[in-house]
């Protein structure tokens, strides 16, 4: 089948590749129809590589996905021919150590979409196990289906975070993930947002969204408006969503005493930590990596129109455009956020 493929670093094709993919009898067929550019996407074309995660061979990309289920396995029962759906694009291994306990996002076993040696879904379609494919409510579109997996990060970091109703969160980055973590902590009970950027057109936009206070860390200080927000109090909780390794060495300073630090995005090279600093407000720190046991609550909040992802997606190119829509994204403007890939159907 035709796809979209990463040859090595800095070189893709829009080609074919045998893929053969048995249907089980707890798998479907997917037809796939929206894919999301993810950052790790982008990050493997243009470095080859992400931390231990290597490209040694061609790999399709994709893996924020949506589609239409064309075939069903003999044992599925809760989906059929023609469902709308979305898939969670880890598949761990169900006899894990990591799955048995429910932590199966960091199952070292599991089979990731667009992670070498795994191939992703930038193509016309994947078997994939029904346990991990939902179907989509009937008021969400396939494009708003596709942004479900970037929200699932945001949705963990919130179940992580033990949100209380009121608290007062910061979020440090206001790309897709960064936004979307703020969409799904005011789901999840905050108050009121404090979203950090030097990319003035992302901060307006998100700003539109509900009770987001947008600084421009370029233009304000971050301290100061905390203060000026939690009586100099400071945040309930700080989401470090941006992979920057100075906002990242610096997430102590507005944070409460008692406050959670959650590190979300994941910088690309070491960063100094202030443990003293931690230590005199007793921060609780949590990390994120992926998601677990969130795609059902995600659509449920879509569904229901708690959550609108509609305006992040700024981008849309057609899947013959694919390696146009990556070089794109690889120099993305600050008036974008989102960019999808939709297949010809």
């Amino acid at each position: 089948m035709e796809a979209l493929v990463l040859e090595k670093k800095d070189v893709l094709t829009l080609r074919d590749i045998e893929l053969k993919e048995k249907l089980g009898p707890h798998d479907v067929r997917i037809t796939i129809h929206t894919v999301g550019v993810c950052g790790s996407d982008v990050h493997y074309y243009t470095h080859g590589a992400i931390g231990p995660f290597v490209v040694r061979e061609p790999m399709v990309l994709g893996h924020e996905a949506s589609g239409i289920i064309t075939e069903i396995g003999a044992e599925v029962k809760h989906l059929k021919v023609g469902d709308r759906v979305c898939m969670e694009p880890g598949i761990p291994d169900p006899n894990s150590r990591a799955t048995q306990l429910g932590i199966y996002n960091l199952d070292p076993a599991v089979r990731f979409w667009a992670t070498p040696p795994i191939h992703g879904v930038l193509r016309p379609s994947v078997v994939h196990p029904a346990a991990f494919t939902f179907k989509l409510p009937d008021n969400v579109s396939y494009a708003e289906g596709a942004m479900v997996e970037p929200l699932a990060v945001g949705m963990h970091a919130a179940n992580k975070a033990q949100i209380k109703p009121g608290d007062v969160a910061v979020v440090m980055g206001a790309g897709a993930i960064g936004i979307l973590t703020a969409l799904a902590a005011l789901a999840g009970g905050c108050s009121q947002i404090i979203l950090t950027d030097v990319q003035q057109e992302k901060l307006e936009l998100a700003a539109k969204l509900g009770p987001i206070r947008p600084v421009n860390v370029a233009k304000e200080k971050l301290l100061d408006v905390v203060n000026e927000l939690t009586g100099n109090w400071g945040a309930d909780i700080v989401f470090e969503c941006s992979g920057n390794e100075r906002a990242a060495s610096s997430v102590f300073q507005p944070l409460r005493p008692g406050g959670v630090v959650v590190f979300v995005g994941i910088p690309l090279s070491p960063v100094p930590i202030s443990i003293a600093e931690a230590q005199v407000k007793e921060a609780r720190i949590e990390n994120v990596f992926r998601y677990a046991h969130v795609y059902p609550r995600a659509l449920a909040l879509m569904g229901s129109g708690k959550i609108d992802v509609k305006p992040l997606i700024t981008d849309t190119f057609a899947f013959k455009d694919s390696i146009k829509a990556f070089e794109y994204c690889a120099h993305m403007p600050a008036t974008s956020v989102k960019a999808q890939i939709e297949l010809p159907q």
